[in-house]
Order: C-alpha cells, then sequence, then structure tokens
C-alpha cells in the first residue's frame, strides 16, 4: 500500500452529511467513467436511446492534467469506494471532486462477507495509488461508520465497524455512508424535494430537502404491491425472473406511488439498471449515471 504525504489522522467514520450537487467538471468526465455513456442530457420526451444524465466527453486522464498545475500545492485526495452487490468500484477524485485517474471494478466476492469484500476494497486503494482518505458507500444502514443493515451481502456486516476497520487496514481517515445517499449527493440540484432511486441488485432510496439528507431511508424493504416490497419486484433478481417488459411497468407503478407518497420535485434514476429501462418518464424524472455514487463520496469531507 503506497503512503500519501499527508499527516495519517485516526478514523473519523460519520454519516453523510454533504449534499453539494457534482461540480460540472464531474459532469464533464462521467461520460468517459461509463463504459457506454452516449454523453447525452436526459429530456423525457426524447427517445430512449437519448435517456441518459450521462454528460461530457473529456477523457478522465486529461482532467488529472488540468486539475492541479502548480507542483507547489499539495492536493488532498479522497479514494472513493462504492460497495455493490455485483461489483466493488473505486476511483481517486481531488478535493473539487474531480476525478483524478480511472475508475477500476472488481467483482463483489461469494458469499460477501466482510473479510472478503475488505480483501477487495484494499486491492483496489493498492490500485489507485496514493490517497489521503476514503469515502465509501455501503449498501445498508450506516451509522457512524457502523453497518447495520446489508440485506444483498452478508448477515456477518450487521453491527461491522466499517468506517474504524478499514481505517487501520488503509491508514488514512474513512467515512462511511449509505450508498444510494451518496448517489444522491452527486445528483441533487439541491432545490426542493429530491428523490433518488437506485436500480441493481436491490433497490436503494435517499430523500433530501433543500440539500438536507434524510439518511438511511432504505424505503425499498418497505411494502409495494401484491404482498411485496419495492425491492422484490423491482430488485434485479425479479427483473431476470420477470422480464424487462413486466419490470418497466412495475418500476412506472412504483414511480407513480412514490410520487404520490413523497411529493418530490425531482426523482432521479441511477444504478446499473437503469440501461433496462424503455419507457416514457414523466418530465420530473432523471436518469442519472451510475458513476455519481463515486462522485458523490467527495461530499461527506465537506
Amino acid at each position: 500500500m503506497q503512503r500519501s504525504k499527508s499527516q495519517v489522522t485516526k478514523s473519523q467514520g460519520t454519516e453523510s452529511q454533504g449534499t453539494n450537487q457534482a461540480t460540472e467538471a464531474e459532469k464533464e468526465v462521467i461520460g468517459d467513467l461509463e463504459g457506454n455513456a452516449d454523453g447525452n442530457t436526459v429530456s423525457a420526451k426524447q427517445p430512449l436511446a437519448d435517456k441518459s444524465a450521462i454528460a461530457g466527453k473529456s477523457r478522465v486522464k486529461s482532467q488529472s492534467a488540468n486539475a492541479k498545475t502548480d507542483a507547489s500545492v499539495e492536493v488532498i485526495k479522497t479514494l472513493a469506494v462504492d460497495i455493490g452487490g455485483s461489483g466493488v468500484k473505486a476511483l481517486v477524485l481531488d478535493e473539487d471532486g474531480t476525478p483524478l485517474g480511472e475508475r477500476d471494478r472488481i467483482k463483489t466476492p461469494k458469499p460477501a462477507t466482510p473479510k472478503a469484500v475488505m480483501a477487495v476494497i484494499e486491492k483496489l486503494a493498492d490500485q489507485q495509488g496514493d490517497f489521503d482518505r476514503v469515502s465509501v458507500g455501503f449498501p445498508g444502514v450506516v451509522r457512524n461508520g457502523v453497518v447495520y443493515t446489508a440485506v444483498n451481502l452478508h448477515p456477518d456486516w450487521v453491527e461491522y465497524d466499517l468506517a474504524g476497520i478499514l481505517a487501520e487496514r488503509v491508514k488514512r481517515p474513512v467515512r462511511v455512508a449509505n450508498d444510494a445517499d451518496l448517489q444522491g449527493m452527486g445528483a441533487i440540484s439541491g432545490e426542493g424535494v429530491e428523490m433518488v432511486i437506485t436500480l441493481g441488485t436491490g433497490f436503494g432510496t435517499a430523500l433530501f430537502t433543500d440539500g438536507h439528507l434524510v439518511a438511511n431511508l432504505e424505503f425499498g424493504h418497505q411494502r409495494f404491491r401484491k404482498g411485496q416490497t419495492y425491492e422484490e419486484q423491482l430488485g434485479r433478481a425479479a427483473l431476470k425472473e420477470v422480464g424487462q417488459k413486466t419490470w418497466n411497468n412495475r418500476l412506472l407503478k412504483a414511480i407513480n406511488a412514490l410520487s404520490r407518497g413523497f411529493n418530490y420535485d425531482r426523482l432521479y434514476l441511477g444504478g446499473g439498471e437503469v440501461k433496462q429501462i424503455k419507457v416514457e418518464l414523466p418530465e420530473n424524472v432523471i436518469v442519472v449515471s451510475n458513476v455519481l455514487g463515486l462522485l458523490g463520496g467527495i461530499n461527506l469531507w465537506k
């Protein structure tokens, strides 16, 4: 593990509090971090092929050259980690949240025990190189860096001090938050009531009011329809079971139910399965890049 020039401090696990939206620089590089991005901004009335809020066309490597040119200025680098049910991703960001290199991804081990996943994170940290601190998005309830639920990973995660143990291993301060919360931090405008849904292995949710986070919402485990939860109806397993058409119809029903329940101004859809969306969405529903789950990590340090 490479050591940073910055002074190593003790673990600082905490709930996510930052709520700033992604910077313009972040938006410019999202297209290249997502392998199949088309670089267009979402408009609900556009054809489906254009429905990706994945913006920008400049290469990530060029960002590192532009991020800091004065060698006398020491850059505080944040290793952003996103733990998912199918993959663990990592990317180093500068102080403004601009990527300083390429994103790395390793498949989530099976079974996804803390020991196995921590080994993957350490490997990703080595691949990413020098960094000063770490932000982690975790798919479950997180309080003060400690995990309390991990439905899509392994029961051994319950009451696991992810921030403290990871800080000991990488010798850097670590902060951890719910993964959907971090996705939202990278996506929201900070005005009005904004909701985030992540469509992946599970059904992640986050809620913001004027940029203020309602932490650990985890609404995907609430009853939705036919005796099943949102996650049971719209998670990846359900998609494989019922097929794309039925899954899309369920998604529209979920959007309608959540709109009536939360009266949000905007809803953001992220996660690995947004590529499966084949229906026209309401005008206030925006598809965003899954990379925002990493870019949002910078807000844990603001």
